[in-house]
């Protein structure tokens, strides 16, 4: 039985009316498409005149290179036509569920009004979705007491839809970041032991604690009721497996992403809201538990003696700009001896937690695919220092290339790289703040060449909420790089997110027509 939608534009829709929306792309109603520029905080973009001026000579440290590849033509001569995506690699398409779709009882929310919006995305052909098991929700009740609740029966449902399923280990809490709309806490257990020994959460040079996630300075210190973190994190791994082995054995698990940080990415918990960070702002270093300063201590104690005891000054702090600071600025300690020694350190510590937490995942989910996601920090990409990726732990200075050592420890453990912020677009974002020197394109630019010349698969999603054709077409174009002789292509894209502002009528097809490209079953048309 057919449940009904209602769209804000009016109309009503069932899932089974969906294949007429489906047709409807492929014939003429498919030139009403959205053809106006983005709109991003101060005005509209409409030319890559405005760019030109910005960026001028040498200010990306790619621009001679051939940013052809992922569309960088555009920023020199606007398309006047896409691209026809017919004949070209498919791209599987996912969808994320929303962040409450279980709550704190493990029960899942809105049956009903679920299983129509899943039907309405097998109907437009998307391959499957995305949830996250919340480690905050099935260990709450106390150390290795596992509930997995209702996450069966959501399995379930998507099964008999003939959908797939993308599983994320999600070790960190929710709320307080960018499109966060619940809340879920890590364990209370793990909050209690924090009462007593908060050095087991990230700490900033003020001693700010932040309960995002736990400290890496206890991957192999067992303060968990007896347990280390990587110990905890791999035991939730098997039960995950144990429950859910029926899931994989069918097929319907494609693939388990494993959380390594604040918002399952890997990185440092830097730029957080509730400290009242703002964008751009640089950050902070996030390494002040007494952990993590051990770990320093050891490294300067072996290598270099005279920086035991030191940490970094005059590095500013949340909503600092780099050149405001003695740190980062052009010429800054960042790239003085102390700086690079503090740096190397610093990165190599997100490394090694990511390589012992990924060799656990392997063990745990031996014959499924991992992945692992990493964060676009894409403000300040146009600086020397790259300030906002250094305190994320990405060691990407304009004389060095941060994120190879990272694929390298991915490709290790046969772990697909899962890149955000692939439909945002250089031009757009100086137009909301030039101040900010962004450049997620060239970012994108140089994250999946690094992946893909080290041979390892790659995905992405979009960083922030995504309905019209301007922002889907980036994404083919980084999807499907033009001209590319070894036809290198993402291996997936998962959407954010499953809403109601998808749902509606203008948004569900400008939709619809994105995953026929991502299918290739659509060529291109003016724009």
């Amino acid at each position: 039985m057919a449940v009904n939608i209602h769209f804000s534009l009016g109309a009503r829709i069932s899932a089974s009316s969906l294949p007429i929306i489906s047709a409807t792309v492929d014939r003429g109603l498919r030139s009403t498409g959205n053809r106006c520029s983005c709109k991003l905080g101060s005005g509209l973009v409409k030319s890559g005149a405005l760019l030109r001026a910005a960026v001028g000579g040498s200010g990306n440290k790619f621009a001679e290179q051939d940013g052809s590849l992922l569309g960088f033509a555009s920023w020199n001569q606007p398309e006047a036509h896409e691209r026809d995506f017919t004949n070209t690699p498919y791209v599987p398409v996912y969808v994320m569920l929303p962040l409450g779709i279980i709550n704190m009882e493990c029960k899942l929310v809105d049956i009903s009004g679920l299983i129509n919006q899943l039907r309405i995305l097998k109907s437009i052909n998307v391959d499957g979705v995305m949830v996250d098991c919340w480690w905050g929700i099935v260990e709450a009740r106390g150390p290795r007491q596992y509930n997995w609740g209702d996450y069966k029966r959501l399995f379930q449902i998507v099964r008999a839809l003939k959908l797939k399923l993308q599983v994320v280990m999600s070790f960190h809490e929710c709320g307080g970041n960018v499109g966060d709309d619940v809340h879920i806490p890590l364990p209370q257990w793990v909050i209690e032991i924090g009462t007593t020994d908060p050095d087991i959460f990230f700490t900033d040079k003020e001693g700010r604690r932040n309960q995002e996630c736990l400290t890496w300075g206890i991957d192999k210190e067992r303060v968990l009721s007896g347990r280390s973190g990587i110990e905890v994190y791999y035991e939730y791994m098997r039960s995950f497996c144990v429950e859910f082995e029926e899931f994989f054995r069918d097929g319907v698990i494609t693939e388990i992403e494993i959380g390594l940080g604040p918002c399952g990415e890997l990185r440092y918990p830097s730029y957080p809201a509730k400290h009242d960070w703002k964008y751009p702002g640089i950050g902070e270093f996030q390494c002040y538990d007494k952990y993590l300063m051990k770990s320093f201590e050891k490294t300067a104690e072996a290598k270099v003696k005279q920086f035991s005891g030191i940490q970094p000054e005059g590095v500013g702090s949340y909503n600092s700009k780099p050149y405001e600071t003695k740190f980062f600025c052009d010429g800054g300690a960042y790239d003085g001896y102390y700086g690079r020694f503090f740096l190397n350190w610093y990165s190599q510590v997100l490394i090694d937690h990511g390589d012992q937490v990924l060799a656990m995942a392997s063990l745990a989910f031996a014959g499924t695919p991992i992945a692992a996601k990493l964060s676009g920090v894409h403000w300040w990409y146009k600086t020397s220092s790259h300030a906002a990726e250094l305190t994320a732990g990405f060691y990407n200075s304009t004389n060095r290339d941060g994120y190879t050592p990272i694929v390298l420890m991915l490709k290790k453990h046969k772990t697909t790289l899962n890149f955000t912020c692939v439909e945002l677009r250089t031009l757009d974002q100086y137009a909301a703040f030039p101040e900010a020197l962004a450049d997620p394109e060239g970012l994108v630019w140089q994250v999946l060449n690094a992946a893909w010349d080290a041979g390892i698969h790659v995905a992405s999603e979009n960083a922030l909420p995504c309905y019209n054709r301007q922002s889907f077409y980036k994404i083919l174009q980084n999807a499907k790089p033009h001209g590319d002789p070894d036809r290198r292509h993402l291996s997936a894209f998962t959407y954010l997110r499953l809403s109601p502002d998808l749902m509606e009528q203008h948004n569900l097809m400008e939709f619809v027509r994105f995953v026929k490209q991502m299918h290739a079953e659509l060529a291109g048309e003016s724009i």
